[in-house]
């Protein structure tokens, strides 16, 4: 029990001499690492932004299993490239082609949409791009009105 108490001691003296007298926390920060902190987050703050010259298209009436496509231009006037992540659409039917490379500040970059013309009467589809913008995605609309592809009307059920 003894040598409990004495090992006991020993290691609380030890931790509390250990802790004593490190000087003020606020002593001890570099100047170049404060400074390397601010560039940073003065450099977090520029963003990219897409805007789009138009946000929804209406191909009018189609065929039935006509392919068509629509180019959705836009304009980066952010501060920082525009990387486009991801684009996706709400079926199979309607695919984007989104620009592989960053966008520079101030520059143009188009958006290719196909569709491939499948359903029947008014038919809207969402693409979705996913981008390093504020919102971080934005929403484009395409639509048609596909008609049978032998001109006849489509049967009522």
């Amino acid at each position: 029990m003894k040598k409990l108490v004495i090992t006991l001691s020993a290691v609380l003296a030890l931790g509390f001499t250990s802790c004593k007298d490190k000087g003020n926390a606020s002593n001890m920060v570099k100047s170049e690492n404060v400074e390397m902190a601010a560039s940073r987050d003065a450099s977090s703050s520029s963003m990219a932004t897409m805007e789009f010259e138009e946000t929804e298209f209406d191909f009018g009436k189609i065929s039935r299993g006509t392919n068509v496509e629509h180019v959705f231009k836009f304009k980066n006037n952010g501060d920082a490239p525009l990387v486009i992540v991801n684009a996706t659409s709400t079926c199979g039917c309607t695919v984007p082609e989104p620009p592989k490379e960053p966008i520079a500040p101030g520059e143009e970059g188009e958006l290719l949409v196909k569709y491939n013309g499948s359903g029947l009467n008014e038919v809207t589809k969402v693409v979705t791009v996913t981008a390093n913008t504020q919102n971080g995605s934005e929403q484009l609309k395409i639509k048609a009105f596909v008609e049978p592809a032998d001109g006849t009307a489509p049967a009522k059920s």
